[in-house]
């Protein structure tokens, strides 16, 4: 059970659906929903960040009186309300029509991050937001999912950069009083605790939950009075530093995640994992199972044909490996009760490539799951060279790593004055058939000027919020270095490209400094000049990437670059949607082939931002020569020499050019012609609904029909 209901006392019954409504983010991803909030109190949802649960909590009884007997405002809550309630039905489902029955026993999802809403901030980068826009999917199709993750009370790090250039993280505790997420009580009204099986001394955990449209996730937390001190902070921070705490992490996250479903009497038929972090989720369902009298090779086998594995990372270091004394100091007593021994339970984790490395995650992922895929099919070919050794006697191209290439939420990342120009020219039904590459078609017939006026205008409000952030961050700190870096100088009627991404060294985030004297003649050109938005994070343990994000701030503050480059700190999921809305070009230059897909260039052209990227990841697919530009990579020492001078060359060829390129009322037509076909090539196709179909044809009803007796059949 949950305590949602008692939030919000003043609220008058005529509109007490408020509640409901604001604990679930089904509301972050419908823009009707949102301007119920906003016409509630205007003031109130800036204050709050456009945070409902806040805004509740802040606003007066008589603010809440007077809308109950507002005709407007009820009209508008009535029919919010009734797309709310007709949404959370269970009948007439894509998945219930299409793949199997809605009432099958659940899928279980299990990621170590979640990127949902800037309020709840459960996420480091990609990885995070690919699971948010997955979650929100699976609730518009009716997919049967129930997730499984950390909440992480101080995992948020906020950005502050010194004068120097040097970052700094400040962890911020969430302030579970103002988030829309709510802790599961027992049946006694406690608040639930949960032990994990089989480690010592105990570690227990308390379960939050959040509602996602029909999906819920549930959060584990470890910090509190049950646990042991230094067993507290296991869920406080996303991916702890240390190979023992890592580990731990991982174990509550897979072993106590399957306890926490079981405790709560939520049975799974299929099991997905999310990256290699949460596979120790696997041992758990074997566990069971050996526990009905199978043998551990027939148990692992029925666990085997009913598990998903998705890898994000071609990058060795992103795969973690942990040593094997550590994996018997907290095993010892696990492995028993699957009926193996000691040796047989590192066999599990063990890289044909490097046994004597210790227990890895991502081989153990594979061993353990039916159906593997890679994120982009870029990727697919890097994941079947590295993991071939685990499949000897096929060929590399026969290794079974499929791809299923990663897509964006559209309903998310879709600006809502966007979507309103698109409701005029698509059609009002659009949305629900997006995935349609006929339906983009469309794009066509909207005007090349009223395109572009609406591109400015999200220019222009992307300038305006950057500069909010800089007069905030001179009444925190008046540091005019900083300030001046942070975006003051930038101007709407200049070339705007925008780089955002974690600062991680092969994301080369500096490529584009290679040679400086080159850079500024295009910056600072009289007549078609271009400036350069930065954003990012680099991990507090990442010294290189720490070191390039320093690079690229000090540039961004020297007057030899003529104000042209802003660096905009504390990168989150809000300046994110400003981002991929407003910029001009989306950059990307990650150092190949270590980009796995790269989504934040999807969410751009979905906005008709087009994407200069090297040909990696999810580009290598979307790049067909007319929506965006495709930078040249080379390897060999001179590569990222060689890889700068192309992406000059396009700049001074291709990009500039071209959007200067105006007529008399100053409307780049050759440009917006980019712009609309980087809409119609991206919106269907790198889509989280053409993603999340693929998933529910070619893996969750394939893994279906290997369910006997637990489930009802297949339709």
């Amino acid at each position: 059970m949950d305590n949602f209901n008692d939030a919000f006392p003043d609220i008058p019954q005529r509109i007490s659906g408020l509640k409901e409504l604001a604990y679930n983010l089904w509301w972050s991803w419908h823009p009707e929903a949102r301007m119920l909030f906003k016409m509630l109190s205007r003031a109130a949802w800036k204050l709050s960040v456009h945070n409902p649960v806040k805004m509740l909590n802040d606003v007066s009884r008589e603010t809440f009186e007077t809308a109950a007997k507002d005709p407007k405002f009820l009209r508008h809550y009535d029919a919010v309300m009734a797309r709310f309630r007709s949404d959370m039905s269970p009948s007439g489902d894509w998945f219930s029509s299409r793949i199997a029955d809605a009432r099958l026993l659940p899928i279980a999802y299990f990621s170590a991050e979640y990127g949902l809403h800037h309020s709840l901030p459960f996420y480091a980068g990609g990885l995070g937001f690919l699971s948010g826009d997955f979650l929100k999917e699976c609730s518009d199709l009716g997919v049967p999912i129930v997730a499984m993750g950390f909440m992480y009370p101080e995992g948020y790090l906020r950005q502050k950069i010194s004068p120097d250039g040097w970052q700094s993280a400040e962890s911020e505790r969430i302030d579970r009083e103002n988030a829309p997420i709510t802790r599961i009580l027992d049946s006694d009204g406690n608040r639930l605790t949960v032990k994990v099986p089989f480690i010592e001394p105990p570690i227990y955990v308390e379960v939050w939950k959040v509602q996602v449209g029909k999906v819920t996730l549930y959060l584990m937390d470890t910090d509190i009075d049950a646990n042991d001190p230094w067993n507290r902070n296991i869920t406080s921070h996303l991916y702890v530093g240390g190979y023992e705490q890592r580990l731990r992490q991982e174990i509550v996250l897979g072993i106590g995640g399957a306890e926490v479903l079981s405790t709560l009497g939520i049975k799974h038929s299929v099991l997905h994992l999310n990256e290699g972090h949460p596979a120790f989720a696997v041992l758990e369902r074997i566990r069971e199972k050996v526990g009905t009298g199978l043998s551990f090779e027939e148990a692992f086998e029925k666990v085997r044909a009913t598990t998903i594995f998705t890898t994000h990372t071609p990058v060795p270091a992103g795969h973690d490996v942990f040593p094997f004394e550590l994996i018997e100091k907290y095993f010892t007593s696990y492995w028993p009760s699957l009926g193996i021994c000691c040796d047989a339970f590192f066999n599990l984790g063990v890289d044909p490539k490097f046994p004597n490395a210790g227990f890895n995650m991502t081989a153990f992922a594979l061993k353990a799951s039916a159906y593997h895929n890679a994120v982009s099919k870029k990727h697919s070919e890097v994941a079947k060279k590295m993991w071939q050794p685990l499949w000897p006697d096929l060929s590399e191209e026969s290794v079974p790593i499929a791809h299923i290439t990663n897509g964006v939420h559209v309903p998310t990342w879709i600006e809502p004055r966007t979507e309103l120009l698109y409701n005029r020219y698509l059609g009002p039904y659009w949305l629900a058939d997006h995935d349609n590459p006929d339906i983009w078609n469309l794009v066509d017939d909207i005007p090349d000027r009223e395109l572009w006026n609406n591109h400015y205008w999200h220019k222009m409000k992307l300038i305006l919020q950057i500069m909010n952030r800089a007069r905030q961050r001179w009444l925190e700190a008046p540091e005019p270095r900083v300030i001046l870096a942070s975006g003051v100088l930038l101007d709407p009627n200049v070339l705007t490209i925008g780089f955002a991404r974690r600062f991680t060294t092969y994301k080369r985030a500096a490529l584009i400094f290679h040679d400086a004297e080159r850079l500024r003649k295009i910056l600072t050109n009289r007549w078609n000049p271009v400036q350069i938005i930065f954003a990012g994070k680099a991990h507090p343990a990442d010294e290189p990437g720490r070191q390039m994000l320093q690079k690229v701030f000090n540039a961004s503050k020297d007057p030899y670059f003529g104000g042209r480059i802003a660096f905009v700190e504390d990168y989150d999921e809000q300046l994110a949607q400003y981002l991929v809305h407003g910029v001009d070009v989306w950059l990307n230059n990650p150092l190949p082939p270590l980009e796995a897909c790269g989504t934040s260039g999807m969410k751009a052209s979905l906005n008709g931002v087009p994407h200069l990227s090297i040909l990696d990841g999810w580009w290598s697919e979307g790049f067909n020569g007319k929506n965006g530009w495709a930078v040249d990579s080379h390897e060999g020492d001179n590569g990222d020499f060689l890889d700068a001078q192309s992406l000059y060359d396009i700049l001074e060829t291709q990009v500039v050019p071209i959007y200067y390129r105006t007529d008399d009322y100053g409307v780049p037509h050759d440009w917006v012609r980019v712009m609309k076909e980087a809409i119609k090539s991206t919106a269907p196709v790198f889509s989280a609904r053409r993603m999340t179909k693929e998933y529910a044809a070619h893996f969750y009803s394939e893994a279906l029909k290997s369910v006997s007796g637990e489930t009802r059949p297949a339709i």
